[in-house]
């Protein structure tokens, strides 16, 4: 039996982070949160582009992931439910998206979308008491690429 783990060293890895701006008070500690997680683990590249919404990122996640440039992409944004089916719309589609584009290029793809019943807990996921989504999405997308690069 052998035993394949992707570890947490960032050294030489590329990465892509996409952000939506809609929310953006969350969504940027979601970011930094991002970023801080890359550099403590010993990675200083990486790119961050900017998308109107959470809807708009599995297009760009996957353009980035199709460029051959990037070891992994990471997914920010902030939903947070509202009085209309317009929150489940927007979250079921950005989810199932998200997720194609890793299996559609074989790229790691995390998802650091967080999907929220109020401001409060929007708040409390992206960098209060319940962590910050951000940092361990990005914490996921070196051991992903990582673990990609040793299968092979």
């Amino acid at each position: 039996m052998a035993l394949i783990e992707g570890n947490l060293m960032g050294q030489g890895l590329r990465f892509a982070i996409v952000q939506a701006r809609w929310n953006d008070l969350m969504g940027n500690r979601l970011l930094e949160g991002a970023e801080d997680c890359l550099k403590r683990h010993g990675c200083d590249q990486y790119d961050v582009v900017k998308v109107p919404g959470s809807f708009e990122i599995p297009l760009i996640a996957k353009k980035l992931a199709l460029s051959g440039k990037y070891d992994a992409i990471i997914c920010l944004g902030v939903l947070i439910r509202g009085g209309t089916l317009h929150f489940e719309l927007i979250a079921g589609q950005t989810t199932n998206g998200i997720s194609a584009v890793g299996l559609e290029t074989g790229v790691p793809v995390t998802f650091g979308v967080i999907t929220c019943d109020s401001l409060e807990q929007a708040m409390e996921r992206s960098g209060s008491k319940a962590g910050n989504k951000g940092a361990e999405a990005a914490l996921a997308a070196i051991e992903m690429a990582n673990l990609v690069k040793q299968i092979g």
